[in-house]
């Protein structure tokens, strides 16, 4: 886990000073290897956001520890997962039993990002989707917290604004950062997407004239670009981002980011790349 998070100097040197790095919590990691990622990250004077696995707290005490350990260090912000595991390890089956265990509030931890899912989830019903989100966003009212939502990946601008449009017309105003890919190649990224319950966009994907070896790279430049200038049209409406999700990938996906004009489109990398 640490050792997927690159030394603080190698860090500063494709990112800039205060980028959002989000450090992902694999389904056998230990929470120690979060905290030496975490404590990296803050080295290179970036901002590190661990994602927090609801499936894989044992009881409110490991949690009530694993967030002691996480403020000691620094952290302020939290990226809020189901997590991987089909059984729940604990009392914590998904994101709102964290919230509602009180325990992020009582260590002062207020900046939150959580999921939702355009193309929908492999494993959950769309009406417990928005249940979800709904008790999400009405936290954040509750307690004053500042939460954002962090989308899974889209291959194309359509399934995202059509579900942003969607949760806006629900009453949902919480800041929103759409997931997009960084540069990959394109037969890994078929297969995360697949793995990610982006199933139509990859079936779309596969079907383009000329990829039908799926040879080539994967470009996030006409997904992320559309998005932009959609976004832009809109006005006094609540903030929407980019988030890449790099693979693994971060030089890659430094040097596409460096490689864009300052005006079009602002976001945050995923330092290491967590597909729920």
């Amino acid at each position: 886990m640490a050792g997927q998070v690159p030394a603080p100097g190698v860090l500063a040197g494709h990112l800039p000073r205060g980028s959002s790095i989000y450090v992902p919590f694999p389904p056998k990691g230990r929470w120690a290897d979060t905290v030496t990622a975490c404590e990296r990250v803050l080295a290179a004077g970036m901002t590190p956001v661990p994602h927090l696995p609801a499936r894989s707290v044992r009881s409110s005490g490991q949690l009530d520890d694993w967030l002691a350990a996480l403020v000691e260090t620094g952290v302020v912000s939290l990226m809020l997962v189901a997590g991987d595991r089909d059984t729940p390890a604990g009392p914590y089956p998904d994101t709102p039993s964290l919230l509602d265990s009180g325990l992020l509030a009582g260590h002062g931890l207020r900046r939150l990002g959580v999921t939702s899912y355009p193309e929908g989830h492999p494993l959950v019903g769309q009406a417990n989707l928005d249940e979800a989100l709904r008790r999400k966003t009405e936290y954040a009212r509750a307690t004053g917290s500042e939460l954002w939502i962090v989308t899974q990946f889209v291959l194309s601008p359509s399934p995202a604004l059509a579900w942003l449009a969607r949760t806006r017309e629900a009453g949902c105003t919480l800041p929103v950062r759409i997931g997009v890919p960084g540069p990959v190649a394109l037969s890994a990224l078929v297969g995360y997407a697949v793995r990610s319950g982006v199933v139509a966009s990859a079936r779309a994907l596969m079907r383009k004239p000329g990829l039908a070896r799926l040879a080539g790279s994967w470009s996030p430049t006409p997904v992320a670009l559309a998005l932009a200038r959609h976004l832009a049209a809109l006005e006094n409406t609540p903030a929407v981002d980019i988030h890449l999700f790099t693979f693994g990938g971060l030089a890659g996906a430094a040097e596409w980011l460096s490689s864009l004009p300052a005006t079009d489109l602002g976001g945050t990398a995923d330092g290491v790349h967590e597909k729920r």
